[in-house]
């Protein structure tokens, strides 16, 4: 165990990465879900009933969530940051628009706080890292490996308690 945590560290080193790792889930958490679902019609709304994220420009429709985009502006020079999101398996558009998303709301190439540091995955549990934000306990963020920020909960209500949290992790 411990020649595996040195080994990771010195990888971290030579990469350097000294910044502790957060990974931020997307839907619920930097994006505003509901967002899209009020700008569908009526129709596609009833449609798309108890699916939404199968709907297929779903993701193209949201805003992001109130004080995400400033908390991880701030929270960028602290740690090395990576959104780590699931993405429907029926829904394929949803991988294009999530990484669309981000260049919408962080910019293109280098100036993009994301630029080659989007991981879609079904299995959030098998990335290392120090954090995780993540709104639901699905697609194996309980189970990951280093400390799981349960977004949403009495004592992760919204960005302002994360950023907070966070910076006193530093």
């Amino acid at each position: 165990m411990e020649t595996k945590i040195l080994l990771r560290i010195e990888k971290r080193k030579g990469n350097n990465f000294m910044k502790k790792i957060v990974y931020v889930d997307m839907d619920g958490v930097i994006v505003d879900f509901q967002s899209g679902i009020d700008r569908l019609s009526s129709e596609d709304k009833e449609t798309y009933i108890k699916e939404y994220d199968n709907h297929p420009k779903i993701f193209s429709l949201m805003e992001p969530k109130e004080g995400a985009i400033e908390s991880l502006y701030s929270l960028n020079s602290l740690f090395e940051l990576y959104i780590l999101s699931t993405a429907p398996w029926d829904n394929p558009n949803a991988w294009k628009q999530k990484r669309e998303w981000v260049e919408r709301y962080f910019g293109k190439g280098d100036e993009n706080l994301f630029h080659k540091k989007v991981i879609l995955s079904h299995r959030k549990d098998l990335n290392e890292g120090d954090f995780l934000i993540d709104d639901r306990k699905k697609n194996g963020a309980k189970d990951f490996k280093g400390e799981w920020i349960h977004f949403k909960t009495d004592k992760f209500p919204d960005w302002d308690a994360v950023t907070d949290y966070l910076k006193g992790k530093v």
